[in-house]
């Protein structure tokens, strides 16, 4: 979300609601920068 693209603009274009999209479409999601080593440890080891 650090692009200038992605400025949040409205009530369905919060993080939340892009978070929400992306996990809907198979995309994975954290919620926090520190989760991004622990979730690609899990998808890789699939």
């Amino acid at each position: 979300m650090g692009h200038a693209g992605a400025i949040v603009g409205g009530a369905d274009d919060t993080a939340e609601a892009k978070m929400k999209i992306m996990s809907e479409c198979g995309i994975h999601v954290v919620s926090s920068p520190a989760d991004i080593g622990k979730t690609m440890a899990e998808v890789l080891k699939k």
